[in-house]
């Protein structure tokens, strides 16, 4: 199951070394499906690194989950009872308050009351002296009253909020110190009293007004210290804004306020039967009203918090980004350029018309299939990624297309020649006419320049047929035209958000609007909730709004949701903050008098450095120059400042340049000193501390830092930094956390102390130190409790499903997580940089020059680079910059570390060979984990040189925002929440296997919820992505797992639903029929747990480059791992290859004697084939996983049932090679049947069985090729099937006849020859007698007799030979056609089925000639080396071949042996069966077998049978007894004789296997876990063999033709006993092998180490084989052979 068990709980992975468990139940309530729910509290669990011993508790850090029953069940075993129901929340209050005697509580609570009268009276009299201590007793008794839970109802007395508030506006330290013990002790008890208290004392009428700064920061304190601190967040790295406690104050209140409404709905909703005894409906309208309440509540947050944090003011600079509605599941398309889909990143000016590019695919193999089944030779296609030499953009003429890999042939454009790619890398445009031009040149690259800022991503909506239901939850809901009519609830609360924020008379405006639009309807507040608004209203109410609003809520309409999409184009099209602002910052005034105004100049000194300051602000910037000549006059006008500084209040942006001149990088004394004394008299006024001073404090501070500034204007400064501070000590604490302490410090060591009051200054910051820090934690505090309440709503919608109608959710969540994607380069992601040796040349590795560059001094593998990083950036690529012309200082292999402080790092966290021929070298990319410190080494140069040169460093980090520290939460909450739902729904299944029907629904269901909230609220991809990724991750991921994972009888959930998907295949044809509606939910299962596409890996660096072309080796099972993420498809292609391998084995085990088997094999391998296409695609690994299925259950077969059904499928191939030469459709079926035959005994190349397989055919091959001949067939068959023949005997075989053919053509030439040469012997003999003639003479006649003597005795010698050549050389009639096939016995199988023919005597002299002159031949061939390199070899004639005779009309096929005794009946008129055994020599069942045939009713002879003459008398067949056709071609040749496994052949080979197992496993058990490496143990084990003294000599010799042994047979049976287990592999050394323990009871670590197996290794058995030994010492054995390679 999902996480695991620790301490009899249940705990969730949440991350690395991070895990969840639940600890307490905190509330009950009731679900929107009307079940209970319960909030459970998870605490994070840290594990250090050192295992268990490093786990850390913290309570502070949890996560909250609302949780139903069945997740309760599933996954919080402690909180169920031993009825097995949830245990509610404890009752110990009711409990303690029961505990007090009644009276005893009565009396307390008239001493609380007294005691609260008594404190009231004595805060009167004590106003304005010190406290007396009897007030300060009297408050601690009450504190400890407060403490006792049951008297907290009495405390809730008004009386006591009036006491509280006194106390905190008190002057008096100790009062406040008291008020504050007395909210600590009654925010004790609960989160409800606490918040309820805390909340009360916030909303008290003009408590600002009554608080001074001490007394606010001390209830400020009290909040910190009370309820905010709950979500305890770190921002470390993000530079947080600078809060003063006014605004802090009113975001606490909005927060407690919040929190208050979210306490109330989830009371509202507590279990039926309490306290609450309302009516349905009312408690119905009553939640309906606190969900507005809490929605506007919410919004109210938002808006605030985003002005405290200048987002608003950030929107006007950048607008709402927006993302393509994709699959967030998926990794995103390799794109190219811009980051355009592939199809639209390519330069090109053309597409076709007709066809479709790939971004409207789902899936690569999809588009795949596509282009495969519409593409014609002919076509054009382009090139859609980079391959080998082809580029992206190449365009070319489609060719042809096979089963190689790459299939796909093209003549390229580029290159003008052929090569060949794959499917998916191809955009089809057509033929010519296909083709349009889309756009111009210019217009192009207009295009592409305007599609990098934003271009429409093709719509995921369509979908190609092959996968219909691949991506559902991507496709929207379909909506009811009512419901596009009209805003939807959130819009619409959005909208009333607004309308809430009017004044009253404008309030009243719109509801006069409403009651117009709505047949004028009364409206009130609850009704304004439930209202259905038409779209054209809110466009109305859109107009209407701006004008009504004051600044700050205008810029928080025109950032909503609905103004985007609802306004009119007229005005939505407008800036951002356009003339909509500058309308609102203008007085109001007529329109004649405001265009009065903005005519005449703005200050009647054109030449002033304030006018040239604010000229581009228009009103506004009139209204500072207003405010300044008002200022300086001699009698300040009061009432006039105060009318100027509430237009500046609404639109402060002026204000702001203004303060922030004083840090303009060319210094100007005047315009600095106007701007100071404008600013020290104006923060003399009330109003004008509500401008937004703190924003621009910075520009205060740099200004003291600063050395060039004047010392008049720094006095100035001073002065004006001083009055503000004691105006307002807010502003101190601002200067406190912006670091102004030390820049007084250091502007007074430059003017050697000669500033007034910047002593007073430094001294009132530095006492600001403490409420520095608690402003930080404030600002920090309520910034997490935002987010975590964010969190909580979206957990909610997930548990719902319903939707969020909180204002400005989005905007919220863009501000998160905006910068997700913002890169900062160098300097920015660095502190400093050291290095190794030579530190003054550090600069040159960021100078940013490749000609200049840090070279080391040192030893080999001492230098590195050390890098401190800024806090909080996580790096997402670091590159070395590197030259190859450096030689020997070039680095060959880099190690990276990293650490977490000062010390030494010591985490290795990449290792990186770099190639002679790089330039950039990547060592990190996309870091997940902040690393203080990174180190690079140098360990070892290029060529063994010993110093380094490197010419740069690239670091490029994402910038610090809130992103990480969002995504780090929401990734937390989301994988628990799913990993929990996961493990209730792993339960269901568990418990009832039919509901994993139901999973494609639910997955479908909670897929498409993430993607359309990502489609809401996450326009930024890196964020969708992460959402989409941890949900798969949490959800899919172990719900695969545990569907997967075989119970106690081996059978998984999914293995069973796959078995019931096989069975009912055939039924489910009919589309009516319960069975195609199951097929169909298993489908959409199995198609959405698949789907997700893999991302493409990464290069690695220092890679050897791959072979290129189509002779490349590809490794299957490496492309079968790069689909989805490791677990998932680990996990399913298991389950598939356990399902398709039980499938095989049932039958196996039904149908392996059947006559039909491999008919009905192919068949079923083929349903199974098509089953895995229908339910995963056409995906590699699972094909994979369907042949080790089938290998698997192979592998489970005996020996001889193995044998047979290797048996069986080398007789069904030969058989169907027979069968199609006959022609016709019959040649074809038969064609189609040996094709499909093929494809399933490919799967016994990885098998033990391909030797025995080997063997069969061998045989079955030799008789058809000598029966039948060669055909093209044979070849086809080798080229397809050839990796089931080990030893490559067929091959060899027909290699053979080649050389054979090769021979004959010599022997042909060579009879040529030597016909020549008797001819021209014959010339010269006549010559001779002519000369003879001519001479006379009876002494030449004596000489010349001499001489013929003399050559006659020396040609005697050669007659022997050269009679035995020339008996046919003068054989009257037409001489036959004699081929002869030469064939080794190293491949033929013929050593001891055939006899050996002597021609002498069995053959006619007319054929005895050719033989002996071809004898003749091949002796003299392997006297030349020119002709073979191989040694001197003579021939032995066999019985082997075949004949064609003419009798008659007709033409008679036979074998050699029929002809012999045919041609032998042409001399006699009939001959006996017993003197033929004796002439031949044959056996008498090979005599027997060819006359049977020659004596049918076709062969034209007849066999008499004789007392006398044993075996009968052979004649030829009169016609006149017996008239038959004399025409045509008679087939007597005798028919294949086919072996039989279980007879004593098959026997041997079982006793040769056992035999070798029994070494290998022997000679591995002698040396121990060290293992052997295969090649020696090959040579161990065939050296054994061969020597003895193991096996014995007579056990050899009683196996036969079994007795022989080769590397390739030690080779299988090593395959075989590594399948069953008994032999392993090392993990880092796959060469060497070891014998394994055979296992009996399994492990919880244990796993097979065959990958088709799902049990526990098996222990060996060797059937009934004994071996005895003498402990030969095979560790000594000597090398005597060496292999390189192992199948």
């Amino acid at each position: 199951m999902v996480g695991e068990l620790r301490y009899r709980e249940f705990r969730v992975p949440l991350g690395p070394s991070l895990h969840a468990y639940p600890d307490e139940l905190i509330r009950q309530r009731v679900g929107h499906d009307g079940h209970p729910e319960y909030q459970i509290r998870w605490l994070i669990l840290r594990r250090g690194e050192d295992g268990e011993g490093g786990q850390v508790d913290c309570k502070a850090d949890h996560i909250l989950l609302w949780m139903s029953n069945d997740e309760i069940y599933a996954n919080c075993h402690k909180m169920l009872g031993e009825d097995g129901q949830v245990i509610g929340p404890s009752q110990e209050t009711a409990g303690e308050a029961g505990a007090l005697d009644k009276s005893v509580l009565g009396e307390m609570e008239t001493d609380v009351k007294s005691l609260i009268q008594r404190a009231l009276r004595q805060l009167e009299e004590c106003v304005g002296t010190i406290p007396p201590a009897p007030l300060l007793h009297t408050v601690h008794v009450l504190s400890a009253y407060a403490s006792i839970e049951p008297l907290t109802g009495v405390f809730k007395d008004p009386r006591v909020l009036d006491l509280l508030m006194h106390m905190l506006s008190s002057p008096d330290y100790q009062i406040r110190w008291s008020a504050g013990r007395m909210i600590q002790a009654l925010a004790s008890h609960d989160a409800g009293t606490r918040t309820q208290i805390l909340l009360s004392l916030s909303q008290q009428e003009a408590i600002e007004k009554l608080l001074d700064f001490d007394s606010r920061c001390a209830l400020l304190a009290l909040f910190a210290q009370a309820t905010l601190s709950e979500h305890p967040m770190s921002f470390e790295g993000i530079q947080l804004p600078q809060v003063p406690g006014r605004l802090l104050f009113s975001l606490v209140k909005h927060y407690l306020h919040v929190t208050s409404l979210l306490d109330q709905l989830n009371d509202s909703a507590a279990e039926p039967g309490g306290q609450n005894s309302s009516a349905p409906e009312e408690l119905s309208g009553e939640r309906g009203r606190l969900e507005l309440e809490f929605s506007m509540a919410m919004g109210t947050l938002i808006s605030e918090l985003m002005q405290v944090m200048r987002w608003d003011w950030a929107s006007s600079r950048q607008g709402p980004s927006a993302r393509s509605s994709s699959s967030i599941f998926q990794p995103p398309l390799a794109v190219a350029g811009l980051g355009l889909p592939p199809t639209q990143a390519q330069a090109s000016l053309r597409r076709s018309r007709r066809f479709r590019p790939r971004s409207e695919f789902a899936s690569g193999n999809t588009y795949a299939l596509y282009v495969r089944d519409t593409l014609q030779p002919g076509m054009r296609v382009r090139m859609l990624d980079d391959y080998e030499e082809i580029s992206a953009g190449d365009e070319g003429e489609f060719r042809q297309s096979n089963s190689g890999v790459p299939p796909v042939q093209v003549l390229w454009g580029s290159t003008g020649r052929t090569y060949w790619v794959h499917w998916h890398m191809l955009e089809i445009l057509g033929f010519e006419e296909d083709i349009e031009n889309v756009v111009e040149a210019d217009e192009y690259q207009g295009a592409v320049v305007s599609g990098a800022q934003g271009v429409a991503l093709p719509s995921w909506r369509w979908k190609p047929m092959a996968e219909p239901y691949a991506m559902p939850y991507v496709l929207p809901e379909d909506k009811d035209a009512e419901e596009n009519e009209h805003l939807t609830q959130a819009e619409w609360w959005e909208l009333l958000f607004f309308i809430k924020k009017l004044d009253r008379p404008a309030h009243q405006e719109v509801l006069q609007i409403f009651q117009e639009n709505l047949d004028g309807e009364i409206l009130d507040d609850e009704m304004l909730a439930e209202l259905a608004v038409p779209v054209e209203l809110a466009q109305d109410l859109l107009l209407a709004l701006p004008q009504r609003l004051d600044d700050s809520t205008l810029r928080d309409l025109l950032n909503c949701r609905v103004y985007r999409k609802y306004a009119p184009e007229a005005l939505a099209g407008q800036p951002a903050y356009g003339s909509l602002l500058e309308a609102q910052a203008q007085p109001r005034e007529s329109a004649d008098t405001a265009r009065v105004k903005a005519e005449e100049p703005l200050t009647q000194c054109p030449s002033s450095p304030l006018q040239h300051l604010v000229e581009g602000h228009g009103p506004a910037g009139q209204i500072v120059l207003d405010l300044e000549q008002a200022l300086s006059s001699q009698g300040t006008q009061e009432s006039e400042v105060k009318s100027l500084l509430l237009p500046l209040q609404r639109q402060p942006q002026p204000f702001l340049v203004l303060m922030r001149s004083l840090n303009s990088p060319v210094a100007d004394k005047t315009l600095h000193l106007a701007v100071l004394r404008i600013l020290t008299r104006l923060a003399d006024f009330p109003e004008a501390l509500l401008l937004p001073w703190h924003e621009a404090l910075d520009a205060c501070v740099a200004c003291l830092q600063s050395p060039n500034t004047d010392r008049e204007v720094l006095q100035e400064l001073t002065f004006f930094l001083h009055h503000l501070a004691l105006v307002s000590r807010d502003y101190a604490v601002v200067l406190n956390q912006l670091g102004a302490q030390d820049a007084i410090s250091k502007a007074l060591e430059r003017h050697l102390g000669k500033l007034d009051l910047a002593q007073e200054l430094r001294d009132m910051v530095f006492k600001c130190e403490k409420h520095a820090h608690l402003y930080w934690k404030l600002t920090t505090n309520i910034l997490g409790g935002c987010i975590q309440m964010v969190l909580g709503q979206i957990e909610d919608h997930r548990r719902t499903h319903r939707p969020i109608n909180i204002p400005f959710f989005d905007v919220f969540l863009r501000y998160l997580y905006q910068g997700s994607s913002v890169e900062v380069k160098e300097d920015k992601c660095w502190e400093k940089v050291e290095v190794s040796s030579n530190p003054h040349r550090a600069s040159k590795l960021t100078d940013r020059n490749p000609k200049t560059y840090w070279e080391s001094n040192g030893s080999t593998g001492s230098h590195h680079i050390t890098l401190h990083m800024q806090q909080g950036v996580l790096i997402r690529q670091l590159t070395l910059l590197v030259a190859s012309e450096d030689s020997s200082y070039m680095p060959a292999r880099v190690v990276v570390f990293g650490g977490d402080g000062t010390s030494s790092p010591n985490t290795e966290l990449n290792l990186v060979n770099v190639m002679p021929s790089a330039s950039r070298v990547i060592l990190l990319e996309n870091m997940n984990r902040f690393w203080p410190v990174i180190q690079i080494r140098i360990k070892r140069c290029q060529q063994g040189g010993i110093d380094t040169r490197i010419r740069g460093l690239e670091v490029l980090g994402p910038k610090p925002t809130f992103w990480p520290v969002f995504r780090e939460q929401l990734c937390r909450h989301t994988r628990l929440f799913y990993m929990v739902r996961a493990q209730a729904w792993s339960q269901d299944i568990v418990e009832d296997r039919r509901n994993l029907l139901h999973l494609s629904s639910r997955l479908n269901g909670a897929l498409r919820h993430e993607q359309n909230f990502a489609d809401r609220f996450l326009p930024d991809d890196e964020a969708a992505r992460a959402l989409g990724k941890t949900c798969w991750e949490a959800l899919v991921s172990p719900l695969v797992q545990n569907i997967t994972c075989p119970d106690e009888n081996g059978i998984s959930p999914l293995g069973w639903l796959l078995d019931h998907y096989l069975e009912c295949r055939e039924a489910a044809h009919n589309p009516q029929s319960r069975a195609a509606a199951f097929s169909s939910r298993v489908r959409r299962l199995t198609h959405l747990l698949v789907h997700v596409e893999p991302c493409e890996a990464p290069a690695v660096v220092g890679a050897a480059p791959q072979p290129k072309g189509r002779n490349r080796s590809h490794d299957w099972s490496s492309l079968a791992t790069q689909g989805l993420p490791s677990g998932i498809l680990k996990n399913l292609t298991r389950c598939w290859q356990a399902v398709v391998e039980e499938q095989v084995n049932t039958f196996l085990t039904s149908h392996w004697q059947d006559d039909d088997f491999v008919p009905r094999y192919c068949e079923h391998f083929n349903k199974l084939q098509k089953s895995s296409s229908e339910l995963f695609g056409p995906r590699a690994a699972f094909l994979l996983a369907l042949q080790n299925g089938c290998a698997g259950a192979l592998l489970k077969l005996p020996f001889l049932k193995a044998a047979h059904v290797s048996e069986q499928f080398a007789r069904h191939i030969d058989q169907r090679i027979q069968g199609s030469r006959i022609g016709g459709a019959r040649g074809m079926e038969m064609l189609a049947q040996l094709q499909r035959c093929l494809e399933t005994v490919l799967i016994f190349s990885s098998l033990e069985m391909a030797t025995t397989f080997e063997y069969y055919y061998q045989h079955y091959m030799a008789d058809r090729l000598l029966s039948l001949g060669s055909s093209w067939l044979e070849g086809a068959v080798l080229g397809q099937i050839g990796p089931c023949f080990p030893s490559r005997l067929p091959q060899q075989m027909l290699q053979s006849l080649s050389t054979s053919e090769e021979l004959q053509r010599q022997f042909h030439i060579y009879q040529l020859q030597r016909l020549d040469q008797e001819l021209l012997k014959l010339e010269d003999t006549e010559k001779e007698i002519q000369v003879g003639r001519e001479a006379g003479g009876k002494e030449h006649n004596r000489e010349c007799k001499e001489e013929a003597e003399e050559a006659g005795a020396a040609a005697a010698t050669d007659v022997a030979e050269e009679e035995e050549e020339s008996e046919d050389l003068y054989h009257e009639g037409a001489m036959p056609e004699v081929s002869v096939l030469v064939l080794s016995p190293r491949c033929w199988p013929i050593a001891s089925i055939c006899h050996t023919l002597n021609p002498r005597t069995c053959l006619p002299s007319y054929l005895r000639g050719t033989l002996n002159r071809y004898s003749n031949f091949y002796d003299k061939s392997q006297s030349y080396p020119a002709v073979e390199q191989t040694p001197q070899r003579r021939l032995q004639w066999t019985w082997l071949g075949r004949a064609e005779l003419q009798f008659g009309d007709q033409t008679l096929h036979v074998s050699t042996v029929q002809m012999w005794l045919l041609l032998h009946l042409n001399d006699l008129k009939e001959v006996s069966i017993e003197s033929l055994l004796a002439l031949s020599g044959l056996s008498p069942e090979m005599l027997n077998q060819a006359v049977g045939l020659l004596t049918s009713s076709r062969g034209p002879l007849d066999l008499h049978e004789q007392k006398d003459v044993p075996g009968g008398v052979l004649r030829v067949r009169d016609d006149s007894e017996e008239p038959r056709p004399r025409r045509g071609s008679v087939w007597l040749i005798p028919p294949q004789t086919y072996l039989k496994a279980e007879d004593e052949d098959g026997r041997n080979l079982e006793k040769r296997q056992n035999l070798l197992n029994c070494l290998i496993v022997r000679i591995l058990k002698a040396h121990g876990d060290q293992g052997l490496h295969i090649d020696r143990l090959v040579c161990l084990v065939l050296e054994a063999w061969q020597k003895g003294p193991c096996p014995p000599k007579g056990l050899v010799s009683s196996l036969g033709r079994g007795s022989a042994c080769s590397s390739t047979d030690v080779l299988s049976s090593i395959l075989h006993l590594l399948g069953k287990g008994t032999v392993r592999r090392h993990d880092d050394r796959p060469q060497m092998l070891s014998y394994a323990v055979p296992v009996t009871v399994m492990e919880p670590h244990t796993e097979s180490l065959n990958p088709g197996s799902s049990g526990p290794n098996p222990p060996l058995t060797f059937h009934t084989l004994q071996i005895r030994s003498r402990g030969v010492p095979y560790a000594s054995c000597t090398v005597t052979q060496s292999f390189s390679t192992f199948r």
